[in-house]
């Protein structure tokens, strides 16, 4: 099939040299409260030049996921950013349709979705998002980097029907996972890789480059209650979208006992696109990594081999251990004060 004419979207803010000079990005999401931050993160980062936003279901079914997508860039003044709807279940289990919203409301925007003026999505494709992952990687070998912020289905797809999709991405940089640290839906699984583990090994399993930002640093990253009050205060479309959803969130992570300070917040997604932006911010050691798929105890678990290197599990991901949560949280409130929308 031809590729399409916008492989790579004009943005009004940079010449066409400069946009080659970034860090070229396609985020695969489910959006999500922490997906928003995270999203917006990418589109005020100036490292970065957002391709496309591929969705799946997760945080809500894949048509949510799709039309909050178009919320954040409508917010964002970024309409030229092409969405290809993708996954609307797991490879071969049924999906769960429900736990997700009790963390992020019934519209996976924490009740803060409003109706969007008519032709609000002139982007929308009917191309599946694997099938544009794979296009976009292979027009350009070596130069995507796919962020996924959801469950891995679109991506372990696209790495099924194109092999070598594995090779010629730059790099995938995970949201999920969890080594030393409990998960979040079960003892030992974070959500997005136990929702559809059969994906997440058919990744891990890809040779693909990978780099796994999981619950190890997410924890540990916390917007304080100064910060999102500079948000608040900068009174731009995406600060107002962004400060209407976290209340949610907020007090969901409040009744968990998950916050370091009641007033503040967790983005769980916000350090995956923060390794795109600046890696420096991370230690993240070579291991190898599996997915459990057979244990109902155990389902979605990344199994990390963390001792010596074994030559018959050679290391297969980067797997983010420590983070500057202070200088992450910092820039992200930094980047989103000055988000000015298109």
């Amino acid at each position: 099939d031809r590729l399409p004419d916008d492989i790579i979207p004009g943005i009004p803010t940079h010449s066409p040299t400069e946009v080659c000079r970034l860090k070229q990005v396609i985020i695969d999401t489910d959006p999500g409260i922490d997906d928003m931050a995270a999203i917006f993160f990418a589109l005020a980062s100036p490292e970065l030049h957002v391709q496309a936003i591929t969705t799946v279901y997760g945080n809500g079914p894949v048509e949510m996921s799709t039309s909050n997508a178009f919320q954040i860039l409508h917010a964002a003044g970024r309409l030229d950013i092409p969405v290809y709807p993708g996954a609307g279940k797991p490879l071969v289990r049924e999906p769960n349709p429900g736990w997700a919203l009790q963390v992020h409301g019934p519209d996976a925007m924490g009740g803060a979705r409003t109706p969007l003026p008519a032709g609000h999505n002139p982007n929308l494709k009917s191309r599946h998002a694997a099938l544009e992952i794979i296009d976009r990687a292979m027009a350009a070998p070596g130069e995507i980097t796919l962020i996924t912020l959801g469950r891995l289905t679109n991506v372990a797809l696209a790495l099924s029907l194109e092999p070598s999709l594995s090779h010629t991405l730059a790099e995938i940089i995970i949201m999920g996972g969890a080594v030393g640290v409990p998960g979040n839906v079960s003892p030992v699984a974070s959500a997005n890789l136990y929702e559809d583990p059969e994906a997440a090994s058919v990744v891990y399993a890809s040779g693909a480059r990978l780099v796994q930002v999981g619950l190890d640093v997410c924890n540990r990253v916390e917007i304080n209650a100064r910060q999102l009050a500079e948000i608040h205060r900068v009174d731009t479309p995406p600060a107002r979208l962004l400060s209407a959803a976290t209340p949610f969130l907020q007090e969901y992570y409040r009744r968990q006992g998950l916050l370091q300070k009641g007033d503040g917040v967790r983005y769980n997604d916000l350090p995956a696109v923060a390794y795109a932006v600046d890696p420096s911010l991370f230690q993240a050691p070579e291991m190898r990594v599996e997915i459990e798929t057979a244990s109902p105890m155990c389902r979605g678990q990344t199994v990390a081999y963390q001792r010596s290197a074994n030559p018959d599990r050679p290391a297969n991901a980067r797997v983010c251990l420590e983070v500057d949560g202070t200088r992450l949280a910092e820039l992200f409130t930094r980047q989103m004060v000055g988000f000015t929308p298109s």
